[in-house]
């Protein structure tokens, strides 16, 4: 008899058996790289039901929207040229980073940009875009985003919390030994600070001050009454990663102490899914709005020869952001190129996912790190319409059964292993909306949960069918 201690009994179906509702955010599948040759990725969710998507270009010379009714759809969008670089002066190198966004009728793209006289005299610009569809805007340029001091300063977003819309965004302080600080300010207008900006974070722990000594591409998430700040830290190459400050949402946000900062990564380069980099992120919605996404750049190889900037192989990727308990994010690791992965949470069991722990399978709540419990759903290795499970976080790993038992192996290319590690997926024996998987090489038999271990069994009774039955997350 399975394991059904603790399930709550408001929770029990038909037959007492206990049983779990279709997840508040079911699993989203993206294919990555999203758009190849595309850095410091921007992707806004508009009103109108389109995503509208801009990026840093390799030449540094001019910025560009894509558009498309799912986020899919930008890799094969057509891409329009909406503003390009100053023939002299000011706006006429080095443009970078532009963000797009509607505030109060109208576009606005945030950039920032070197001067042909010097071309590391980066600073802060905007554009403002009249008329429904950015891609045909007519645009004008409102000039440079003035702050404190004169001097090196990128990457801008903006965002609204309580009904405050702030800008937030990356700044050399000359009293600082350093590349750049992030800082805060309310907006008077899109295009105006108000008030004194506020230092939130400088670089000061080891994995920030790689190469260089960096703070910046602010983005910011708000989930459960918190706002999360996410920024990239270190040089642009296989040392590039992503902090953290968080802050309550109703706490004064241009006050330094109401945030606290992670003291380690929240996202970095990962050998085993040969992804380096990763870095200056947004964030957007799943097409159903029922997920948040990461969207991100990293490079597929690590070593660079010469200057970072000067190679051209960021590329744009997005992945699922999930949530743990204590209402933080967790970003997992940059998953693996081709169909990101997803997690199956139990029918019975909300609150346990599908993870590989010492190679065994098994569920589990809490999984710690998140891509134990993520998984690749991929052509069958038997063929013939099935599909396998391949491991997020160990490629070429798979769930198959052995001696009845489900391990998580290698894929040895035997005959042998891919029928073990093939599966017919099937609507949920418990649940029409979840999922089970039958054996391909021992029909009748299901992937199924017994005291918390994961087997390849015969299910004959309502409680066999729920352990059956899993959610895709």
């Amino acid at each position: 008899m399975a394991v059904l201690i603790g399930l709550a009994a408001a929770l029990a179906g038909p037959g007492g058996t206990a049983h779990a509702a279709v997840p508040d955010s079911p699993a989203v599948t993206y294919t990555n790289p999203v758009a190849e040759q595309r850095a410091d990725p921007h992707i806004f969710k508009h009103t109108d039901g389109y995503y509208y998507f801009t990026a840093t270009v390799p030449e540094y010379d001019r910025i560009v929207l894509r558009r498309a009714t799912t986020i899919q759809g930008l890799s094969t969008a057509p891409e329009t040229t909406i503003w390009t670089k100053h023939a002299a002066g000011v706006m006429g190198a080095h443009i970078w980073a532009p963000e797009i966004h509607f505030i109060d009728g109208k576009w606005y793209v945030y950039f920032a940009a070197g001067s042909t006289s010097d071309v590391w005299a980066i600073r802060m610009y905007v554009l403002e875009g009249t008329g429904a569809n950015p891609l045909t805007a007519t645009w004008t340029e409102k000039g440079q985003i003035r702050t404190t001091w004169e001097s090196f300063s990128l990457d801008a977003t903006t965002f609204v919390v309580n009904g405050v819309r702030y800008l937030a965004w990356a700044q050399r302080n000359p009293s600082e030994d350093n590349n750049t600080s992030v800082f805060i300010a309310k907006l008077a207008n899109p295009w105006t600070i108000s008030g004194t900006p506020a230092e939130l974070s400088r670089p000061t722990l080891s994995w920030e001050t790689v190469g260089y000594k960096v703070n910046e591409g602010p983005a910011l998430i708000q989930h459960g009454g918190k706002v999360f700040l996410t920024y990239s830290a270190s040089a642009t190459d296989a040392n590039y990663c992503l902090g953290m400050l968080t802050a309550s949402a109703t706490a004064d946000l241009t006050n330094p102490a109401s945030w606290t900062k992670s003291q380690s990564p929240v996202f970095r380069s990962s050998a085993a899914t040969s992804q380096y980099g990763p870095g200056h992120n947004s964030f957007t919605t799943s097409e159903d709005g029922r997920s948040d996404i990461l969207v991100y750049h990293d490079r597929g190889y690590k070593d660079i020869t010469g200057d970072p900037l000067n190679d051209p192989n960021r590329r744009t990727r997005v992945q699922k952001v999930y949530w743990k308990a204590d209402g933080t994010p967790d970003f997992g690791i940059p998953v693996a190129d081709g169909v990101t992965p997803k997690r199956f949470s139990s029918y019975n069991f909300a609150d346990r996912f599908v993870r590989h722990w010492e190679y065994r399978a098994r569920i589990e709540a809490n999984v710690s790190p998140l891509a134990d419990s993520q998984f690749r759903v991929v052509t069958g290795l038997a063929g013939g319409g099935t599909v396998s499970l391949e491991s997020a976080n160990l490629p070429g790993y798979y769930l198959r059964h052995k001696n009845f038992e489900v391990w998580l192996e290698k894929n040895d290319g035997t005959t042998a292993f891919a029928s073990d590690a093939s599966f017919h997926q099937r609507a949920g024996l418990a649940d029409a909306a979840g999922v089970s998987y039958e054996s391909v090489n021992y029909p009748g038999r299901y992937l199924r949960h017994y005291d918390y271990l994961l087997y390849v069994q015969t299910p004959g009774t309502a409680t066999d069918r729920a352990d059956a039955t899993f959610h895709a997350q």
